[in-house]
């Protein structure tokens, strides 16, 4: 083994098994203590904010779920109360998203005086730079809460599964803000391992993630399921469903979820699920939340489970994402199942890192729209579908220079390719 290769060799093991030693800042508290209520980023004016919208109170009753929103001003590191939900009655289990300058707060559940459960299907729609509400959107075709809620390529709001009053439901409602329009997206398979309420997910690319959350109907049980969805970028509406292999660790119920280059994460959340009063739905009686961050990285397919972070959150419903290295959470249940009015900044520039994969004598750096490939061989390179089909040719006299070779992935599908050169391989993920 060369030089080259074997110190590379080391750093690809530190790079597979290091810890990301996520840094956690605590911030100015909510003007309330609140949980299970939907939190967004909105930047106006190049400045920053983080919102939050309803949610349920110290009481954790269903008198107690309310329609009090606040805002954050991250330059000031103050929050604000802001007017609340226009909404008849409180509800929680909703998801807010921000795009093209707007937050768009979708689906979630009242819980009358008799205690029955009342799923939702109103679209408010919030403009930052007014600080007032706007006439709602078109409602939701299903009304849906605890689903998992995702934004592609800051055009359409993805509304996967979830619950519907009375079931999970396999259902995928994408919502287009520019148009006011639902469509029908592909479903997810009818069976328990994609169906859910309480995962989380997000968009990387053309392919939605997402984990956790409880299947069944007879037995509400948290799950360490993964599934993804490739979504056709000609067609948004038609997607291709897969189950991954199972999570490590405890499962996730209500857990925050973002990404950063190729490395989707997943924040606290409770390994039990549990009815918004923070007690198990087993009867085992009062959950505390995860002090966890499971990562996942799209370049092997491998993830990390931290299970010592300095803080443990659940009932989260969103996470605001400043930068490729910078989010906020806010409210959620601390342990003893306490309703919070803590904020914390989380920080790790490793996780925004380009990842670097060595082997057969390649250096690949998958950045979000290219891949940067170092090769040590010499001649004709090529890419692979794994179909076998040749997806594109450089030669070394005229296509590229010295020893790099640049991967535009704008006119590529999601997936597994294989770079190949000088009868050496080397398996990429675009």
């Amino acid at each position: 083994m060369s030089k080259f290769l074997s110190a590379f060799f080391v750093f690809t093991s530190f790079i597979s098994f290091a810890q990301f030693n996520w840094t956690w800042t605590e911030l100015d508290t909510m003007p309330f203590r609140t949980s299970n209520n939907a939190v967004c980023e909105a930047v106006v004016n190049g400045e920053e904010y983080v919102f939050s919208f309803g949610g349920i109170d110290p009481t954790k009753t269903a008198a107690g779920i309310h329609q009090r929103s606040a805002k954050y001003s991250v330059s000031a590191n103050l929050w604000s109360e802001i007017a609340p939900l226009p909404d008849t009655l409180g509800k929680i289990a909703k998801g807010a998203s921000f795009v093209k300058g707007k937050i768009y707060i979708l689906g979630g559940y009242h819980v009358l005086p008799n205690g029955n459960e009342i799923s939702s299907n109103r679209v408010h729609v919030y403009n930052p730079a007014t600080d007032a509400y706007e006439a709602n959107g078109t409602p939701i075709t299903l009304a849906i809460d605890d689903h998992v809620q995702a934004v592609y390529k800051d055009s359409l709001i993805f509304v996967v599964t979830g619950w519907s009053n009375t079931s999970n439901r396999p259902d995928v409602q994408i919502y287009d803000p520019s148009l006011d329009q639902w469509q029908a997206g592909t479903s997810v398979p009818n069976t328990n391992f994609f169906k859910a309420f309480g995962a989380s997910g997000t968009i990387i690319g053309d392919t939605l993630y997402y984990h956790g959350g409880v299947s069944g109907s007879a037995s509400f049980v948290a799950r360490t399921f993964m599934r993804k969805g490739y979504i056709n970028p000609a067609d948004p509406t038609d997607i291709t469903w897969a189950q991954m292999a199972d999570a490590p660790g405890n499962p996730g119920y209500r857990s925050a979820c973002s990404s950063a280059g190729n490395t989707v994460f997943w924040i606290g959340g409770a390994p039990t699920a549990y009815n918004y009063n923070g007690v198990a739905y087993d009867g085992s009686g009062g959950v505390d939340p995860s002090a966890r961050i499971l990562h996942f990285s799209l370049f092997n397919d491998q993830h990390t489970d931290e299970i010592a972070e300095p803080h443990g959150v659940m009932d989260m419903r969103g996470i605001a994402k400043l930068s490729s290295n910078r989010w906020i959470i806010c409210g959620g249940m601390d342990t003893n199942q306490v309703v919070s009015n803590r904020t914390f900044l989380l920080e790790n520039p490793s996780v925004s890192m380009p990842e670097l994969l060595i082997e057969n004598g390649f250096k690949v750096r998958n950045f979000s729209y290219k891949l940067v490939i170092l090769t040590e061989q010499k001649g004709m390179a090529r890419l692979i579908s794994m179909n076998g089909s040749i997806v594109q040719t450089w030669s070394a006299s005229k296509d590229f220079s010295g020893n790099q070779i640049e991967i535009e992935k704008s006119h590529l599908e999601s997936g597994i390719y294989l770079f190949e050169q000088a009868g050496k391989r080397i398996r990429i993920h675009i």
